[in-house]
Parts: structure tokens; sequence; C-alpha cells
């Protein structure tokens, strides 16, 4: 099998019902991105995306409510999230002794290794929160050799303090993470 190179991938963070307004965890604009990523991922031949998927109990929830926990309705994708596309998913925070914010800290497959095996060299990252996930998953991807891209209608934070988002997406960029609107991908 040929491998395409300088494919693009779409990468869809956390966009689960424990993080939408409704859920335990709730990016108080979570449900905005969900039209955002079902316009784009018609534009990407690499879909996938990542969920938390937390044990019942877990460290992860001295810092914060338990959300997501295995399977559980709050760890299911938001039901208006087109999921037919979405071609592997990647499960973080499956342990009780890690918080799993990135999606290359996935524990059910190597999402670096998936991704290079499908040529993809640029990711473009979406989801859930920016100041959180979304953050810890750019920075991996920038690491691991990706030209990475957020998309920042795509993206909703959930601003324990009033400014973290615009304070992660500023992080971001000055990690060379290239922030565009979804109009312009």
């Amino acid at each position: 099998m040929k491998v395409e190179q300088g494919m693009k991938g779409l990468l869809i963070i956390d966009v689960q019902n424990d993080f939408c307004p409704g859920g335990i965890l709730a990016a108080p604009e979570g449900d905005h991105v969900v039209p955002v990523i079902n316009r784009l991922i018609d534009k990407f031949t690499i879909v996938v995306a990542s969920k938390d998927w937390h044990p019942r109990t877990s460290v992860h929830f001295q810092h914060w409510p338990p959300h997501c926990v295995q399977n559980s309705q709050g760890a299911e994708f938001h039901p208006e999230l087109r999921t037919e596309k979405i071609q592997q998913v990647f499960l973080k925070g499956t342990g009780d002794k890690d918080d799993g914010y990135s999606a290359f800290e996935a524990t059910n497959l190597d999402m670096n290794e998936y991704l290079k095996s499908k040529g993809v060299t640029e990711l473009y990252v979406t989801g859930l929160a920016t100041d959180y996930c979304v953050k810890a998953s750019a920075m991996d991807a920038a690491k691991k050799g990706f030209r990475t891209f957020v998309v920042t209608d795509a993206v909703s934070a959930v601003n324990v303090k009033p400014d973290d988002g615009q304070q992660a997406l500023e992080e971001m960029q000055a990690a060379a993470i290239t922030l565009v609107d979804s109009s312009q991908v």
C-alpha cells in the first residue's frame, strides 16, 4: 500500500456530552464547536477524534468533578457531531493514575504512529477544551513534527479563570502553532 505524503488530518478533541452545556464539566459554549467541526469534516481524508475515557475512580478526579466516565452518557460524543466520518477514536485518561489531557497520551492506540502511517504531516486541531486538552494535544502534535493548526472557531475553553482560553491560544501561537479560522481551512 502506497502512503500519500503531505496529507492533512483533522483531530476532534473530546466533543463529549460532559464537556458541553448541561454536562458535568462544560465549556460554556462547547456545543458551538459542533456545527463548525461538522462543516470541516468533509474537507479532510483523515479524521480522528479523542475521548476522555476515565475509570470510575481516578486521581484525575482529585482536580475535577467526575466526568467522561467509561461507558457513561457523559462520555459519549455530542449527539449532533457527525461521527460517521471519524476513522479512529483515541481513548485517553483510561488509567486511575493519569490525567490524559493530550490525545497523544491515548492508551488504545498510538496516535503518532497512526497519523504517520496515514501520511499525515499537517494536523488541524478542533474541540474541547482550548485551555486543557486542545492545548496539550496541539503542543504534543507540534513536538512530534506535525505542522499544527488550531481552528479557533472550532474550539472552546472552560475558562476556570476568565482569560484561560485566550492565554492558551497565545501559548500555542508562541510554540509555532498556527491559529486559523475555519474559513481559512
